[in-house]
C-alpha cells in the first residue's frame, strides 16, 4: 500500500502513553501501519513523498473509537412498544418472542445496519454478542455483514442453555443444548479467529448471563476459550434484579460467582457491572478483568450508575459500549462518552470525570479491554485506525477547546474514517456499501418481523 499522510489537523489526539495532543498535527501510514506522527512541519518529507495527502484543517484527528459491547441483531428492534418502560428482565421478556422469529438474512441486515451506524460515527473496532440462534442463524451471518462495512470485528459466540422450565429467564424455544453450543463455538473459532496483529476478525466465547446459562457451561466455556487462546465475555451485575438472582441462585454476589468459575483475568471482559461493590472492583483490578460500560443503556433500563470513577481509580480496564439498539436505541460512541462523563458527574460532582478521560475510555481504554495492544493510539507501529472529525459544522462550531468538544458538543458524525489504512468513510458517507442498500435490507427484515405483530 502506498504512503498516505493526513496533515494540518487543528489537533491530533494521539492517546499515546503521554496522551500528547499535537497542534497542526499530521500522521502518515502505509500498509495499514502508522509510520510517522508529529506536526505537519515535522512530516514535510512524508508529505512530499506521499501518494495521497489529506487535508484536515478545521478538524480534530483521533484514534478510531472502540465499541466493547453490542448486540447487533437488536438493531431491528429499536423502540419496541411494551419494552420502552420496562427494567431489564421485563424488557427481555417483551423482546424474546420477536427475536425468536429472526432468520439468517435478518441477522445479516441488522448487523450491517448496526455496523454502518458505528462506522459513520467514528468507530473502527466493535465487538458483538450474539447469543440466540433461531431458524438457522449462525455467527457467520454477522461476520459476513462486517466484511461489507470494513471495520474491525470482534464477534462473540454467545449462548443460552437454561430456559424458563429450568428456572432461567429465556423461553425454552431459544435455548440450545450445551454440547451443541461448545461444538459450534469451536467451529467458528477455528474458521474465523485471527490472533495476529492487525487482525480484522477475532472471535470470543460469550455465554449470555448467569440467569440464562448453567454453571457447567460457564466453566466449560472458560476452559475452551483458554485452550483456544481467545477472550471471554458475558453480562454481569447489570442491575439490582441481576444481583438478587445471583444471591438467591448461587449464594454469592456476581463477582464472586465469576471468580469461582474462572471468569476473571486479562482475557475476560464483563458487560455493564453497574452494581459492583468495593470488593468486586478490587477483584477486577487485581485480576486485570475488563469492563464494558454502557451508560445510555443503563439509563434507558433504569439499571443505575456504574461506579466507573472508582473502577478507573482502582486500575480496572474500562471501555465503552453502545449495547444493543433495543436497549440504547442508538449506536454513537461519542454520545456514550458524553453520557459516561455526565453520569459520573451526577454521582460524584463536577470533577468526577473530564471530557478527555471519557474520550480515552472510548479509544485506548476500549482497545485495552478487547486485548488490542495494536490499536487505540496514534503512534508509530500502531495500526492505522483513525478518524477525522469536522469541528466547524453546526453541532460543534463555537468550541474553544476542540478536544473537549468531541465529548461536550460532539459532531453528528465523522468526516473520514480509516481502518487498517483503508477508507471506510469519506466525506461523511460509507465507502464499501451504499446507505440505500443497507437501509433497504433493514426495512425488508423489519417488515417481516412486524408482520407477526
Amino acid at each position: 500500500m502506498s504512503l498516505t499522510v493526513i496533515r494540518n489537523a487543528d489537533v491530533l489526539v494521539t492517546m499515546d502513553d503521554a496522551r500528547r495532543e499535537i497542534a497542526g498535527g499530521a500522521v502518515a501510514f502505509r500498509d495499514g501501519v502508522i509510520v510517522a506522527v508529529g506536526t505537519t512541519a515535522d512530516l514535510a518529507h512524508e508529505v512530499a513523498n506521499a501518494a495521497e495527502v489529506i487535508d484536515a484543517a478545521g478538524c480534530v484527528v483521533t484514534p478510531g473509537l472502540v465499541n466493547t459491547h453490542h448486540h447487533m441483531y437488536q438493531t431491528l428492534t429499536r423502540a419496541v412498544p411494551g419494552g420502552a418502560s420496562a427494567s431489564l428482565f421485563g424488557w427481555l421478556q417483551t423482546l424474546y418472542p420477536i427475536w425468536a422469529r429472526y432468520r439468517p438474512d435478518d441477522v445479516f441486515n441488522a448487523t450491517r445496519l448496526g455496523l454502518a451506524e458505528l462506522a459513520l460515527s467514528g468507530c473502527t473496532l466493535s465487538s458483538d454478542h450474539l447469543y440466540l440462534f433461531p431458524n438457522g442463524v449462525t455467527l457467520d451471518d454477522t461476520i459476513a455483514a462486517a466484511a461489507t462495512i470494513g471495520i474491525r470485528f470482534h464477534p462473540t459466540r454467545g449462548s443460552m442453555s437454561v430456559g424458563e422450565s429450568a428456572g432461567g429467564l429465556p423461553p425454552d424455544s431459544l435455548v440450545e443444548r450445551e454440547p451443541a453450543i461448545l461444538a459450534d463455538t469451536i467451529r467458528v473459532i477455528d474458521r474465523y479467529h485471527n490472533p495476529a496483529e492487525g487482525a480484522m476478525v477475532r472471535v470470543g466465547v460469550a455465554p449470555c448471563s448467569p440467569f440464562s446459562v448453567s454453571q457447567g457451561l460457564m466453566r466449560d466455556a472458560a476452559l475452551l476459550a483458554r485452550d483456544k487462546g481467545v477472550m471471554l465475555h458475558t453480562h454481569l451485575a447489570e442491575d439490582a434484579d441481576d444481583v438478587a438472582f445471583s444471591l438467591a441462585r448461587f449464594g454469592c454476589r456476581p463477582g464472586e460467582y465469576a471468580e469461582s468459575l474462572g471468569w476473571t483475568g486479562p482475557d475476560v471482559w464483563h458487560a455493564h457491572c453497574v452494581q459492583l461493590d468495593a470488593a468486586e472492583i478490587a477483584l477486577f483490578a487485581r485480576t486485570k478483568t475488563g469492563i464494558a460500560h454502557c451508560p445510555c443503556s443503563n439509563c434507558r433500563l433504569g439499571s443505575g450508575i456504574a461506579p466507573v470513577r472508582r473502577m478507573v481509580d482502582a486500575g480496572v480496564a474500562v471501555g465503552l459500549g453502545v449495547d444493543g439498539s433495543a436497549s440504547s436505541d442508538s449506536g454513537h460512541l461519542l454520545n456514550e462518552a458524553r453520557q459516561a462523563m455526565l453520569l459520573q458527574r451526577v454521582g460524584g460532582g463536577a470533577g468526577a470525570m473530564t471530557p478527555r478521560e471519557a474520550l480515552y475510555l472510548a479509544t485506548r481504554g476500549g482497545a485495552q479491554v478487547l486485548g488490542r495492544t495494536d490499536c487505540g493510539a496514534l503512534a508509530v507501529g500502531k495500526r492505522a485506525d483513525l478518524v477525522i472529525w469536522p469541528m466547524a459544522d453546526i453541532a460543534s462550531a463555537g468550541a474553544w477547546d476542540k478536544v473537549a468538544a468531541l465529548v461536550l458538543a460532539p459532531p453528528l458524525g465523522a468526516r473520514d474514517v480509516f481502518v487498517e489504512g483503508r477508507a471506510v468513510v469519506r466525506d461523511g458517507d460509507l465507502v464499501q456499501t451504499p446507505r440505500r442498500e443497507i437501509v433497504q435490507g433493514a426495512e425488508a427484515s423489519l417488515a417481516y418481523l412486524m408482520g407477526f405483530a
